[in-house]
């Protein structure tokens, strides 16, 4: 009796494949204009709030930040250089990055547009806020 092929599934965690951070490279290289040199800024700045942070790349080419959970997702589209927080709705927002997915119960992203100077400092504290909120919510799941 022969054995079934199955067609093995491509994850970022495979070790056969480029790095989730080099995938993120090639996208910054192949933007290669206004919205790479923004996405590399906000990668920067992602690693600066959290040295912890870990980089996956997911859904067919979505970079995403993660550390105990998703901090957030980096999309790029014509326009806008799109920052998903995946649990944005239950963090404090008092510099009011957010300007997009506002009526959702859960996330909350926000676009940047070509030409915008980002809030370097309210950015990194509002990463710093996923990560703890992430961290709060694996320490209940985990047992005592």
């Amino acid at each position: 009796m022969k054995k079934a092929v199955t067609a093995k599934k491509s994850s970022a965690k495979d070790t056969d494949g480029p790095s989730p951070s080099n995938m993120i490279d090639g996208r910054i290289k192949e933007l290669g204009d206004w919205r790479g040199e923004t996405l590399n800024r906000i990668r920067a700045l992602i690693k600066e709030a959290d040295p912890e942070v870990v980089e996956e790349w997911k859904w067919r080419g979505v970079p995403v930040w993660e550390h105990d959970g998703i901090i957030c997702t980096g999309e790029t589209y014509k326009a806008v250089v799109k920052l998903t927080f995946a649990k944005g709705a239950a963090l404090d927002d008092p510099a009011g990055l957010f300007n997009s997915s506002l009526d959702g119960n859960v996330r909350r992203a926000i676009d940047i547009p070509e030409g915008v100077k980002i809030n370097e400092k309210a950015l990194k504290a509002l990463i710093r806020a996923a990560v703890e909120l992430n961290a709060s919510k694996a320490k209940k799941k985990r047992p005592a």
